[in-house]
């Protein structure tokens, strides 16, 4: 969504870390008047304005006009990405700042950023009370909070009214706060100490909330401006420029991980493969940071509001030294189910994203079948080795080559090229990636801005070696994505593999950096399209045959969830000739696919894991009586728990024990297997296919299935021809 991108840079600003400061924040003066004093613009940031537009304006992909519509639309997402969850802002607030609806392009035009801070102002003086209604609620009210009642908090007020009054915002907030300290009385602490802790997380916000100055509005809205255009494209002040071209802004240097803001939390966007938190599995995309421990035993400092770099300051550390993160999972809704998550910090490197093998053996319909497994984490290339002239610098071309080399010296039956959670790279490698499996031809057409309707241009494969022939499949899942979307989409257009998984993230388009002379800014500038004429933008690629993606339960993932993303669209097709009769086949593998998947245990239990994630994340309320909420939890992890012993049942493994009544931090034991409980005649050790990944060993009996089905069509050419559609 728009305000997740945007307010990594709007809402808590400060200039440096809390926990660098001395003393503590705790003697923070609560009167508004001593700490509201509105901000001003510098005249740098009206030049940079027009510079902007001019940019926006010139060089954009689409054709942007400034106009009225232009400023209702920048209007609606300033307002979101400040106070998207309308918990600042009053209706009267909106009401009066509305008369910029329609002005903000003609300001900008004139060189004028004033509406933007004056827009601003007005929430950096609502936010301050908050802050200060927070403390004081925390400090003096908390004994007064009665948890027998029942009272809820709306999950989701992005389509809520604004408050019409204090009072209404006050009782808003009140919740809010009750919200938080029942979470921490859920998971042990006392009055007292939960009152230590709110109160020191929302006066170290306030802290850090006075210390905004010109620059971080500024910011705030010319990313504004510029994401109104297109998701993708973003604009970074001198400061931003620096950290983003070092690879530093939004990445959670040392652990491997790239996050954003979301309201007042700072949330894992996503795991860098390779890195120690992707090899750890403990932290996943979407958990919410709430508090940061340094070592092993080190005191949890509260980061719930805090500005991103400064969380990235508290994780980033030397090489071997542990940092603990205490984190809102993904698929829970509050504090009382965080968790506390140990990485030892380290450096991500090349190496560590490479392509990696495996062969995996699997006995169906009364044969074995050898299938070997390339596991793609993005498509790389190091640059700077390849300018040096080194012989073996790293590419994930010259990689899958190589492992292609070797299952082949291993005799497999098939390959399974294995996508999931790759979230692109190097367009040229993705390229030539294609180039392994066919002969020769174009692989992806790339439609640039410019002259008239722009131009489009096609880029493929002039080398006829073809380094694997045999039966193919390709694996992908939401956040597959870019460059992995070019290669899946041109094997499924040539027919060269089969497709399988979940839809992929659908970003088709091409960002290019260009310099200002106040920051710079990141421009959408062409859009990729398959040799059938069909754009990855937006719908991604759809798989040839659908497994159940666990990101199926989220409907924030992918472009087609991005406020403003460019639409799909077609160009010519370029010709190209299949290689099998693939889509022949499809309604034949389809079925027995189903009938497979129908029964199976693990996409039964995968299936139920999804539909109960989406139940989960469509509640709309959060009940704040004590006595409902340990209800809900125990039903949910008894829900979670039954699940989880119908798989092992229905595959023959021991069950776990169930153990009632613990505590958050026991929750880990609470599937305990308890081999007592297998019958005498089931086997000791588990059966070897519950070690693997079941959407692998399905992938594996559909090419099996291919095999077989396609014994009498062996790699059939056919002349050129020009496909339109699949």
């Amino acid at each position: 969504m728009l305000k997740a991108a945007v307010t990594a840079c709007s809402i808590f600003l400060a200039s440096t870390l809390a926990a660098q400061e001395e003393p503590s924040q705790l003697n923070t003066v609560l009167d508004i008047d001593a700490l509201y004093t509105p901000l001003e613009s510098q005249p740098i940031h009206g030049e940079t304005a027009l510079n902007l537009l001019n940019e926006l304006e010139t060089k954009h992909y689409s054709s942007v006009s400034i106009d009225d519509n232009f400023s209702s639309t920048v209007f609606d997402s300033y307002i979101d990405s400040l106070d998207g969850s309308k918990l600042y802002f009053l209706n009267e607030d909106i009401n009066r700042l509305s008369s910029y609806r329609y002005t903000l392009d003609n300001s900008l035009a004139s060189g004028s950023v004033e509406p933007g801070f004056e827009i601003y102002n007005v929430y950096y003086k609502r936010i301050l009370e908050r802050m200060i209604y927070a403390v004081d609620r925390v400090e003096n009210h908390i004994d007064e909070m009665d948890f027998t009642i029942d009272e809820s908090i709306a999950i989701d007020r992005e389509d809520a009214p604004y408050a019409a009054s204090l009072a209404e915002l006050d009782e808003l907030w009140r919740l809010r706060i009750k919200n938080s300290v029942l979470s921490l009385k859920l998971t042990g602490d006392d009055n007292e100490e939960i009152k230590e802790k709110l109160s020191k997380r929302y006066r170290n916000q306030l802290s850090q909330i006075a210390k905004t100055n010109d620059k971080d509005i500024f910011q705030t809205y010319m990313a504004t401006i510029a994401t109104a255009v297109d998701p993708h494209t973003s604009y970074f002040s001198p400061r931003d420029s620096e950290n983003f071209n070092m690879g530093l802004s939004l990445s959670l240097q040392g652990i491997g991980a790239q996050l954003t803001t979301e309201e007042e939390y700072t949330k894992v966007a996503e795991l860098i493969k390779g890195g120690p938190a992707e090899r750890g599995s403990e932290l996943q995309a979407g958990d919410r940071i709430i508090a940061i421990g340094q070592g092993v035993d080190g005191e949890l400092q509260d980061v719930v509001g805090m500005r991103l770099d400064d969380v990235v300051a508290q994780i980033r550390g030397e090489k071997g030294t542990v940092v603990r993160l205490n984190v809102i999972p993904v698929d829970a809704l509050s504090e009382s189910n965080a968790t506390v998550v140990s990485i030892t910090r380290d450096t991500v490197k090349l190496e560590d994203q490479s392509a990696k093998k495996e062969v995996i053996e699997l006995s169906y319909n009364g044969d074995m079948y050898k299938i070997g497994i390339i596991d793609l984490p993005t498509f790389y290339f190091d640059f700077e080795a390849a300018s040096r002239g080194d012989a073996d610098y790293k590419s994930s071309t010259r990689d899958v080559h190589a492992l292609l080399d070797e299952l082949k010296e291993e005799d497999v039956d098939a390959v399974v090229v294995d996508l999931r959670n790759n979230g692109g790279g190097s367009l040229s490698e993705a390229n030539q990636l294609v180039g392994l499996f066919i002969e020769t031809g174009a692989t992806v057409q790339i439609r640039y801005s410019g002259l008239r309707n722009g131009f489009t241009r096609s880029f493929g494969d002039n080398d006829p070696e073809v380094a694997y022939n045999g039966p193919l499949a390709v694996l992908v899942n939401r956040t597959s994505a870019s460059a992995s979307e070019i290669f899946a989409g041109a094997i499924q257009d040539y027919q060269r593999g089969i497709v399988l998984g979940g839809q992929t993230f659908g970003k088709g388009t091409v960002q290019e950096i260009i310099p200002m002379d106040y920051g710079q800014v990141k421009l959408t500038r062409s859009k990729f399209y398959r040799i059938s004429g069909e754009s990855t933008q937006h719908r991604g690629v759809i798989p040839d045959i659908t497994f159940p993606d666990f990101y199926d339960a989220y409907e924030d993932i992918g472009e087609s969830s991005l406020d403003g993303a460019l639409p799909w669209d077609t160009v010519r097709p370029v010709e190209y000739r299949p290689y099998l009769a693939i889509q022949a086949l499809l309604p034949e593998l389809q079925t027995r696919h189903a009938e497979r998947a129908e029964s199976s245990p693990d996409f039964i239990y995968l299936r139920d894991q999804i539909e109960r994630t989406r139940v989960i994340r469509q509640r709309e309320q959060l009940s704040l009586n004590e006595v409902k909420v340990k209800e809900e939890r125990e039903e949910s992890r008894r829900t979670e728990f039954d699940a989880e012993n119908m798989r092992r049942l229905l595959k023959g493994l021991s069950l776990n024990e169930w153990v009632a009544d613990l505590n958050e931090e026991d929750d880990e034991e609470s599937l305990i297997a308890n081999d007592d409980t297998a019958s005498p005649d089931e086997p000791e050790e588990e059966a070897t296919e519950d070690e693997g990944d079941p959407l692998l060993l399905e992938s594996g009996r559909i090419l099996a299935d291919f095999i077989a089905l396609n014994a009498n069509r062996v790699s059939s050419v056919t002349p050129p021809v020009t496909r339109s559609n699949r």
